[in-house]
């Protein structure tokens, strides 16, 4: 139960704290606006995520005895959230330019999260090999890793919309830059905790 909430809470934090489409309109909200409109986009991923979650769990119930098939995916998960991290050790802060840009709403927040595909990449490649292997344990397993995955995300996010709120160059600042590459660090760990449960999957390694 530990190892999720922990896994939850890393990739919440990170995935929060990462530029995103969703991460550059909520900048564009917080400063053309007010901070609660940057915490309405905050807030979008509980709305849009729902569907996408289901869909994983159902591919998941077809797919639990084909070991092989969740391997590969595990370690597709892994080179996903190794890339992750290394763009987060690199990262120099982000600029950004909201000049041009127009007012959004939450309604269009919706609409640029569905329409990332990063999300539904994320569930199928990452989110799916920790799932199979949270319920392989019990229920409160795979709930746990998607409150704690959520919640961090969510509280990141509306952390930033407050920050970004208060000082526009905060994106560009050193406490943005370390946060980054400490979690940049944090996602090359679990992407080898991913590339060790599909090598496993394989039954190219012991458990």
């Amino acid at each position: 139960m530990v190892y999720f909430l922990t896994v939850g809470t890393m990739l919440g934090i990170s995935c929060g704290f990462s530029p995103s489409p969703l991460l550059t309109l909520l900048v564009t909200e917080t400063l053309q606006h007010d901070i609660k409109s940057g915490v309405k986009v905050a807030l979008v991923p509980i709305i849009t995520d729902l569907p996408i979650i289901i869909l994983t769990l159902f591919v998941l119930s077809k797919l639990s005895n084909f070991h092989n098939i969740l391997g590969v995916i595990s370690i597709a998960g892994g080179f996903l959230i190794l890339t992750m991290g290394y763009e987060s050790i690199r990262t120099k802060g982000i600029e950004l330019n909201i000049r041009e840009a127009e007012p959004k709403s939450l309604r269009k927040g919706v609409l640029v999260n569905v329409l990332n595909p990063s999300p539904y990449l994320f569930w199928f490649s990452v989110g799916a090999p920790i799932m199979t292997k949270a319920m392989s344990l019990n229920i409160s397993a795979p709930l746990a890793f998607i409150i704690s995955l959520y919640t961090f995300m969510v509280v990141s996010r509306i952390l930033l919309a407050i920050l970004i709120g208060k000082s526009k160059s905060f994106l560009s600042g050193k406490a943005y830059i370390y946060t980054m590459r400490f979690l940049g660090l944090v996602l090359v760990v679990l992407a080898f905790a991913l590339f060790h449960d599909g090598l496993k999957l394989l039954g190219i390694i012991e458990a």
